[in-house]
């Protein structure tokens, strides 16, 4: 005889508990508002007591979203005394847990549509636009005084900066903005967001207000400024830290060196890059470089050979501070990956309604990524540097 199949409605179920708790977290909520109006009152509901301070007056019903689901509260009204509860505040509708939830979700980039799809999901009703709107004034607000707080860091030795291109809408017209971007390695060896700000174009003047923005919130003890190749920041650098070093990143110069470079011998040159920065003293990597620029002018490369010839000193910098940190203070791949997370966050708005629009979202991936185990974990010993600077003041 064959055994009878017992078939479930995995939803069903699912509908049924969680109404199961929502009712629980209701009735015990009203229970709790009860025992306080006897408290107050000091006595039960139709109790006759020379002991009694008000009198009833029915209730009053309070919508409370909580964790649970939308709520209704019956809330006793009181002659002759006023109700004050410790269970919600007064015309307060959302739990504290669910309105942080909403602002974390804005934070870390979530759109409103799939907020509100969230909210459903979670506490059984959906949050108005309105209301997510409101709570998106308030992460500016959260987002602005973390963007604009002192840097606390101590000295910041190496700096890492990047540009990062979004779209936006400019009266009717879609143009690009740049969003400047710069992390640290503190002195303690941590890696820190310093900021982010809107730059119409990696121009000098954007670059010069970028750095006196961040030398004026605290960035100090700069010893190498890390970052792709460009002109205006190179200047920049110049007048804002003059007594730091640039580094260019090593990656953007192999990938500036295989534009001019045919598909077919990209692996070959890639090779002969790397044998530059393997080197383990400057001078070798110069000879080294010498010796690429030969052989990519015996394999007809010119151009590939002439980007070499007039860009690797630039990329050897690292050289001149301590072996254990080159491998990290040649590139700028530590904010590469900042970029690339805040990409994967971005591509899916498209095009953003202002410049503002696009830096609050940059800067709340960026505020969100700080506050994980990545800006947790130490990234460099810094005694390397510490005993290097010792060593030279000695000599010096």
């Amino acid at each position: 005889m064959p055994e009878k199949i017992v078939q479930l409605n995995e939803e069903v179920i699912k509908g049924q508990i969680k109404e199961l708790v929502r009712g629980s977290v209701e009735e015990t909520l009203n229970e709790l508002l009860e025992g306080e109006a006897e408290k107050l009152t000091q006595a039960a509901r139709y109790e006759r007591s020379e002991e009694r301070q008000g009198y009833r007056s029915g209730h009053y019903s309070r919508n409370l979203t909580t964790t649970s689901g939308d709520v209704t509260l019956k809330v006793p009204r009181l002659k002759g005394i006023s109700f004050e509860t410790a269970i919600i505040e007064r015309y307060r509708r959302r739990e504290s847990s669910v309105e942080e939830a909403l602002i974390e979700m804005y934070l870390a980039g979530v759109s409103v549509r799939r907020v509100e799809d969230i909210t459903e999901a979670l506490w059984g009703s959906k949050v108005s636009p309105s209301t997510i709107s409101e709570l998106n004034k308030k992460a500016y607000v959260h987002i602005e005084e973390w963007r604009n707080r002192p840097l606390q860091g101590g000295r910041y030795p190496y700096v890492y900066v990047d540009g990062i291109y979004l779209r936006r809408n400019w009266g009717g017209e879609y143009e690009n903005v740049a969003i400047l971007v710069a992390i640290a390695v503190n002195e303690d060896g941590y890696r820190e967001v310093l900021g982010a700000a809107e730059g119409m174009k990696e121009d000098k003047a954007s670059w010069v207000s970028f750095f006196q923005w961040l030398r004026g919130r605290g960035l100090d003890g700069v010893r190498l400024i890390v970052g792709d190749k460009c002109l205006g920041m190179l200047e920049a650098v110049g007048e804002v830290f003059p007594k730091a070093k640039y580094q260019r990143c090593t990656v953007h110069f192999y990938r500036n060196v295989f534009s001019v470079t045919p598909p077919s011998k990209v692996k070959l040159v890639a090779k002969m890059l790397k044998a530059i920065h393997a080197q383990e003293s400057k001078k070798a990597a110069r000879e080294k470089a010498g010796a690429v620029v030969e052989e990519l002018r015996a394999m007809k490369l010119k151009e590939a050979a002439r980007k070499v010839e007039d860009g690797v000193e630039e990329t050897l910098t690292y050289c001149e501070f301590p072996f254990e940190h080159w491998t990290r203070i040649r590139t700028n791949n530590v904010i590469e990956r900042l970029n690339r997370e805040i990409r994967r966050r971005t591509r899916v708005v498209g095009t953003f309604p202002d410049g503002n629009s696009a830096l609050m979202l940059v800067c709340a991936r960026l505020r969100h990524v700080a506050g994980t185990q990545w800006g947790n974990k130490k990234y460099m010993n810094m005694k390397h540097l510490e005993a290097a600077l010792e060593d030279a003041s000695v000599a010096g």
